[in-house]
């Protein structure tokens, strides 16, 4: 079987059809998504509340800000909810935001919304399955109404699940779907578009580099997140036509990880056994650091190898100064947040979130249920828009981005600030 054939077989099994895809995830603007999420409770299964909410505030995810201070019109809600909301991030190692940005954001997002910080908790599972399970079933024995989780895979966001629902508890999955789950609510962004955009950023800088004869690494994301499923669905629509036009070789598909150290031996086995790679699709600015940083001790230059990358980290960006790494895919992250805080308002006061905000669903293929969504646009971030997008929303500091040798970097750029 041929990798092209391979690699479309992939295309066919992710979560959602591309056409499917297009018509439900949309963004919070767009209208025809409002009429069609305004029932949403009637997928979310036994726990979703089915109360109206007429007379309470409206918002969509574009409202949204770093300040939140949309989410101040919420405050009213606070005093008719009950129970606690309780947040479980997935770990410390897959991606440094769950830390650097989800925790302090959803803090923010939750306070800004008039939540008493003893209303709701924060926790990291710190990549253990045990934990994982064990905070949530604490949580809910302390009198959580609300989950919110990253799970750390599908069995045990499922098993997480199950326990809530018997509980009566209403778990929204954030930026990870959960296949098989029954939560009641996703958070997240458009998850294909993000894997979409990178496909296209590659392509973008083989041509931009001038990479003669392209043959291509195509790596991937833990097989167990279905983010890493959705993203490859992605970025393979966009780079199947050159695998089949023959344009580009496609050289290796490694299995895929979330662990840099693990990501960087698929790729040195692979590049080491073809020499000719030349670019490689890298899913995350993680596990692009590591293979970036091979590469510089074989004696690659810069802007002569593309690579990819996803989380618009700090190392990330300046590898994208440097000329090691194409772009990467900025997720305004304060959009998750806010949207999750202001969902657990409306959740936690017994009313069913307005269509405004619930913009679309997903299909959970496991399941088979479409799962009420609320999903945001991700960005490709370059040289060109890194002063309009990460700076201006002071997502990362000019003095950490422009450190050292990377001054004269930013410079060029027109990075100031």
């Amino acid at each position: 079987m041929s990798s092209v054939t391979r690699r479309a077989g992939r295309i066919k099994s992710a979560g959602l059809t591309t056409a499917g895809l297009s018509a439900a995830l949309l963004i919070a603007a767009c209208s025809s998504s409002a009429s069609s999420a305004s029932s949403p409770a009637s997928a979310a299964g036994p726990s979703a509340p089915a109360s109206s909410n007429a007379g309470t505030p409206s918002l969509k995810v574009t409202d949204i800000t770093p300040s939140f201070s949309a989410l101040k019109a919420l405050a009213p809600l606070a005093a008719k909810g009950k129970g606690k909301v309780a947040i479980i991030m997935p770990d410390t190692t897959s991606s440094s935001r769950w830390t650097d940005f989800d925790a302090p954001y959803l803090k923010a997002a939750f306070t800004a919304a008039g939540l008493p910080s003893t209303a709701f908790t924060i926790q990291n599972a710190n990549g253990s399955d045990a934990a994982q399970v064990s905070m949530a079933q604490s949580a809910i024995a302390q009198g959580a109404t609300v989950l919110v989780i990253t799970p750390l895979d599908s069995g045990t966001g499922a098993h997480i699940e199950g326990i809530a629902k018997t509980a009566g508890v209403t778990v929204i999955d954030y930026d990870r779907l959960t296949l098989g789950g029954t939560r009641g609510y996703y958070v997240s962004f458009n998850n294909v578009k993000v894997g979409t955009v990178m496909g296209q950023g590659l392509v973008s800088c083989i041509t931009n580099w001038g990479v003669p004869d392209p043959n291509v690494i195509v790596m991937s994301g833990a097989p167990t997140d279905n983010n890493a499923t959705l993203f490859a669905q992605g970025y393979d629509g966009v780079l199947a036509p050159f695998f089949t036009s023959r344009k580009y070789t496609d050289i290796s598909n490694p299995p895929g990880s979330w662990d840099a150290q693990v990501s960087l031996g698929e790729f040195t086995n692979q590049y080491t056994a073809h020499k000719t790679i030349n670019a490689a699709l890298t899913p995350n600015d993680s596990n692009a650091a590591t293979i970036i940083h091979y590469l510089q001790s074989q004696g690659i230059k810069p802007r002569t190898f593309p690579t990819t990358g996803q989380d618009a980290s700090l190392a990330g960006l300046q590898n994208i100064l440097a000329g090691y790494q194409c772009g990467t895919v900025y997720k305004p992250i304060y959009y998750e947040a806010g949207a999750t805080a202001a969902l657990a308002m409306y959740l936690r006061a017994g009313l069913n979130p307005p269509a405004s905000l619930v913009n679309g669903f997903v299909e959970d293929t496991a399941s088979k249920v479409r799962v009420p969504s609320v999903l945001a646009n991700p960005v490709w971030v370059t040289t060109a828009n890194m002063q309009a997008t990460v700076i201006k929303d002071d997502f990362v500091s000019v003095a950490a981005l422009c450190a050292g040798q990377y001054a004269a970097d930013c410079k060029t750029a027109g990075i100031s600030g």
